[in-house]
C-alpha cells in the first residue's frame, strides 16, 4: 500500500487503496499552497511559505498569530536557519488562508491519551487525526503548538528553498550543485562565483522541486538557540505596529454595542428614537446573538464616542434566556453534588485503588475549586468590516483567520470566497480570539452602513461580561500511604463544564463527541508514577458558555493536584520535593527539572526576615502542560493585613529545543505574572445570570509594583521542541499555595487565595 503513496497524494485513489492506503500514508504535502503566493514586483515564490525578492529580502509567511507570544520572531528563525538566510534580510507576511496551514499539533495532541502511552492505538488515532486536519481542519494560533505544528514544515520549506537556489546558481554558472553552498543569504562556488539570493531567485523559481533534502544538524545551526531580536519589536516601539484597533480604511464609522446584561440574552425590542437625535448617529439596531454571544442593540456613529454615548441612550427591553437564574452559588453547590454522586469519564486507571484505599495506613481526602475566569485582554474586542458591492473585507485581531472568514461572510450572506481577512497583531489573545462571535456581529452592523467601513469597538465593560469564561471547577482527592509514607493510591474525581462541545456547537453547529480532554488535562497526564490511581471527570452542563483560557485544564487541575500532593507529603512528614522525586524515578527529565528548580531556589536553606521582620517561605509545583515540563519555586510572604506577596519566581523548564531563549524567558515571566493575578484576585461571579465584574478596578491585574522576581532557567534538549505559551502559567498558583501553608499552617483549597 505504501507503494501507492504517489497517487494517492495526487487526491485520487484505486478502490483498493482508498480506505487502507489513505490510513498508511503521512499528511499530504504542506509545502504548496493550492494557490499560487501574490508576489509583489520582484518577488517569486519558492513555496508557500517564503518569497525571494531581487532586493534580496526574504518574506516569510506567517500562518500564525503574533498577540505578544513571539511566535513570528520564532517561526521566522526557524525557515531563515534551514533556507540559509541573513537575519537581517527576512521580512514577514500574513499567509492567507490554505489548508497547508492548518494547525495540526493543537488537535492531535487534544486526543485523550496519557504521554506514557506509546500504544499502536494513540499512534493510529494521531497519525489519522493529523491526516483529517490537514484536509479540513483550521488556521488556528492556540495550544501552545505555533512552533511545535510549524517545526518540520518551515524547515522543509527552508530546505527545499536552498535547494532551489544553489541549484539555479549551479545553472548559472554550469557547475555541479554540490560544489554551492548557501550562506547569510548568498550562494557560493569553491572556484569563487558568488550571487546572492536576490539574483538567483527568478532562476530559482524555473527550477524542478528538489527531491529529498537534508535538515541541518543542531550543531549546525546559526539562529536557532540565539536570542535573536523579535522580529516585530521596531514597529512596536515607533508606534507602527497594526493591531486590530488600530485598522483605519477611507471613510471608517464606529460602532458601539451595548449587550443584554444576562449572558446569552437577546433583545425583545427597543426604542432608539433618543439616540438617533444624538450628534454624529447614523444607525441604530437590534443585533443577534451570533456563534454563542449575545444579543444587543448597535449605533453607528461618525465617532467612537458619539457612538457610546448614544448607544448609553436606547431603551432596551431584554429576553434575558436559560442563564437568568444562574449564580456562582448554585454553580458549586450544583458541581459538589455532582462528586456526591458520580464516578465521572475515566482519563486514567492503574492498578485498584479501591483496594489499595483499604489496604492503606494512612489516608487523607481534600475537596478543591476554583471559578470562572475571564480573559480581559490589553485591546478589548473589536472588528473592522466594510460590506460593499457584494464582497467584504475584514480587520481583525483573531487567532483563527479561516472562522472569522467564515463568521463574516454567513453573517453577510456571502460565499467565503468574497471575504478578504486583514489579519493584525493581537493585543492579547489567552483564547479569547478564538472565538468569532465578535467577527459575526461586526459584519452584521456593518451590512447596514451602505458600503461604509464600520469598527465595531467593545468597552471594557461589555468585554469583561460577554467573555468565554474559563470554566469553574471542583474535584475531590482521596490518596493512601503506607507505613513508611509511601503514596500507594491516588483517587481524583473532579466536575465542571466541558469546552469542546460549546465550542464545536457555536462554531460549526456540530455535536460534541467522544471525551473532552481539556476537563481532566492537568489531573490525568502527569508523570507521577502512582502505583494505584483512577482519575476521572464528570462533565456538567450550564448555560453559561465557557472557551479556552490559556492553560486551559491545567489552569486549574495543576492548581488541585500539586496542592494536594503537599499535603500527601505533609502527611507522610516527607519533604515536599523529596516526595515528588520519589514519584518520578521512571521519569528522568521531570526529576531533573525538578531538582533544579529547587537547586536554583537554595531549597532547604532556612529564609531569614526580611528588613522589616517579615518572614518568608517557599513552595514547590511541578507540572507538565503542551508537551513541555516546569517547576516553580515561589518565595512567599504575608503583611500584617494578610496581603500575599510573592517576591521571587525561580522558574525551570525542559521545553525540548530551544529556539530562541530571550522568547522562552519572556514567555515564564508574562505566565508567571498571567496566573499569579488569577491565582490573587482572578474572579468572575454571577448573579440572576449576570457577571458582576465589570472593569479592572474589580478584575484587578498585576501591577508592576506587585511582580515578583521572575528567574528562568532553561533545561538544554535535543528532543523536539514543545510548547512555551502557556506551561507556565499551571504552577504557580500551587507553588505559592504550598508556600503559604509552609508560613502559616492554612491550607487552602480554593482559588483566589484568600487568608482568614
Amino acid at each position: 500500500m505504501v507503494k501507492r503513496r504517489t497517487v494517492l497524494l495526487g487526491g485520487a485513489a484505486t478502490a483498493g487503496a482508498l480506505v487502507i492506503g489513505w490510513g498508511v500514508v503521512p499528511p499530504r504535502q504542506r509545502l504548496h499552497t493550492a494557490q499560487p503566493l501574490p508576489p509583489a514586483t520582484g518577488q517569486v515564490a519558492l513555496n508557500g511559505w517564503l518569497k525571494v525578492a531581487a532586493d534580496n529580502t526574504v518574506t516569510v509567511m506567517m500562518a500564525k498569530s503574533e498577540m505578544g507570544q513571539g511566535a513570528h520572531t520564532g517561526l521566522a528563525a526557524i525557515l531563515a536557519e534551514e533556507l540559509d538566510a541573513d537575519w537581517a534580510q527576512v521580512r514577514l507576511e500574513m499567509a492567507p488562508i490554505d489548508d497547508i496551514y492548518n494547525n495540526l499539533a493543537t488537535v492531535v495532541d487534544g486526543l485523550p491519551f496519557h504521554p506514557d502511552n506509546d500504544g499502536s492505538i494513540k499512534a493510529v488515532a494521531g497519525w489519522l487525526t493529523a491526516k483529517t486536519m490537514r484536509e479540513v481542519g483550521v488556521m488556528m494560533t492556540g495550544g501552545s503548538s505555533s512552533i511545535k505544528d510549524l517545526w518540520r514544515p518551515m524547515r522543509e520549506a527552508g530546505a527545499h528553498a536552498r535547494a532551489m537556489l544553489i541549484n539555479a546558481a549551479a545553472v548559472q554558472w554550469k557547475v555541479q550543485a554540490a560544489e554551492c553552498k548557501a550562506s547569510a543569504g548568498v550562494v557560493e562556488h569553491a572556484a569563487g562565483q558568488r550571487a546572492t539570493f536576490g539574483e538567483l531567485a527568478a532562476l530559482a523559481a524555473q527550477q524542478p522541486p528538489p527531491g529529498k533534502v537534508t535538515l541541518k544538524e543542531p550543531a549546525e545551526f546559526k539562529l536557532i538557540g540565539k536570542p535573536l531580536t523579535r522580529i516585530e519589536a521596531p514597529s512596536k516601539l515607533d508606534g507602527s505596529a497594526v493591531f486590530g484597533i488600530d485598522a483605519h480604511p477611507p471613510g471608517l464609522l464606529h460602532a458601539s454595542v451595548v449587550m443584554c446584561p444576562t449572558r446569552g440574552g437577546k433583545v425583545a425590542q427597543f426604542d432608539g428614537a433618543a439616540a438617533h437625535k444624538m450628534p454624529g448617529v447614523k444607525q441604530v439596531l437590534a443585533v443577534a446573538p451570533y456563534h454563542g454571544g449575545t444579543g444587543g442593540v448597535a449605533v453607528i456613529a461618525d465617532t467612537p464616542w458619539h457612538a457610546k454615548k448614544a448607544a448609553a441612550a436606547v431603551t432596551v427591553q431584554w429576553d434575558h434566556g436559560p442563564a437568568a437564574t444562574l449564580s456562582s452559588a448554585a454553580v458549586m453547590t450544583q458541581l459538589t453534588h455532582a462528586l456526591d454522586q458520580a464516578q465521572g469519564f475515566g482519563y486514567h486507571s492503574v492498578g485498584d485503588v479501591d483496594k489499595a484505599l483499604q489496604g492503606a495506613a494512612t489516608t487523607l481526602t481534600a475537596d478543591y475549586r476554583a471559578p470562572y475566569l475571564a480573559h480581559a485582554t490589553m485591546e478589548p474586542i473589536n472588528c473592522t468590516v466594510q460590506f460593499k458591492d457584494g464582497v467584504a473585507s475584514v480587520w481583525t485581531s483573531t487567532q483563527v483567520p479561516g472562522l472569522a472568514r467564515m463568521a463574516a461572510a454567513k453573517a453577510l450572506g456571502i460565499d467565503e470566497d468574497k471575504v478578504t481577512v486583514h489579519q493584525l497583531l493581537l493585543g492579547g489573545g489567552f483564547g479569547r480570539r478564538l472565538e468569532v462571535d465578535y467577527v459575526a456581529q461586526a459584519a452584521a452592523i456593518a451590512k447596514t452602513a451602505g458600503g461604509a467601513p464600520v469598527q465595531t469597538l467593545w468597552s471594557r465593560e461589555q468585554d469583561i461580561q460577554h467573555d468565554f469564561y474559563r470554566p469553574a471547577c471542583v474535584a475531590r482527592f482521596k490518596a493512601g500511604l503506607d507505613a513508611q509514607g509511601q503514596l500507594v493510591a491516588w483517587h481524583n474525581v473532579s466536575a465542571g463544564q466541558a469546552i469542546v462541545p460549546q465550542v464545536l456547537a457555536r462554531t460549526f453547529g456540530l455535536p460534541g463527541a467522544g471525551p473532552d480532554k481539556t476537563t481532566s488535562e492537568g489531573a490525568f497526564d502527569q508523570p507521577y508514577e502512582w502505583p494505584h490511581a483512577r482519575i476521572a471527570h464528570e462533565i456538567i452542563d450550564l448555560p453559561l458558555p465557557v472557551g479556552f483560557w490559556r492553560s486551559v485544564g491545567h489552569s486549574h487541575q495543576a492548581f488541585f493536584k500539586e496542592s494536594f500532593v503537599d499535603e500527601a507529603a505533609h502527611a507522610a512528614k516527607k519533604d515536599p520535593v523529596a516526595f515528588r522525586a520519589a514519584l518520578l524515578q521512571k521519569h528522568p527529565r521531570h526529576l531533573k527539572v525538578l531538582q533544579k528548580a529547587a537547586e536554583l531556589a537554595g531549597w532547604g536553606q532556612p529564609l531569614p526576615p526580611d528588613a522589616s521582620g517579615v518572614q518568608r517561605a517557599r513552595g514547590v509545583a511541578l507540572h507538565q502542560s503542551f508537551g513541555s515540563i516546569v517547576a516553580q519555586v515561589a518565595e512567599v510572604s504575608v503583611g500584617a493585613d494578610k496581603a500575599i506577596r510573592v517576591h521571587r519566581v525561580v522558574c525551570v523548564i525542559d521545553c525540548g529545543a530551544a529556539i530562541n531563549p530571550n522568547l522562552i524567558a519572556q514567555q515564564m515571566e508574562s505566565a508567571v505574572v498571567y496566573g499569579l493575578t488569577a491565582a490573587l484576585w482572578g474572579e468572575v461571579t454571577i448573579k440572576d445570570g449576570q457577571v458582576q465584574q465589570s472593569n479592572l478596578h474589580d478584575y484587578p491585574l498585576l501591577r508592576m509594583s506587585d511582580c515578583p522576581r521572575v528567574e528562568t532557567h532553561i533545561m538544554a534538549s535535543a528532543e523536539p521542541p514543545e510548547g512555551v505559551g502557556e506551561p507556565g502559567v499551571p504552577p504557580i498558583a500551587p507553588a505559592v499555595a504550598n508556600a503559604l501553608f509552609a508560613l502559616t499552617g492554612q491550607r487552602l483549597r480554593a482559588l483566589p487565595l484568600k487568608l482568614s
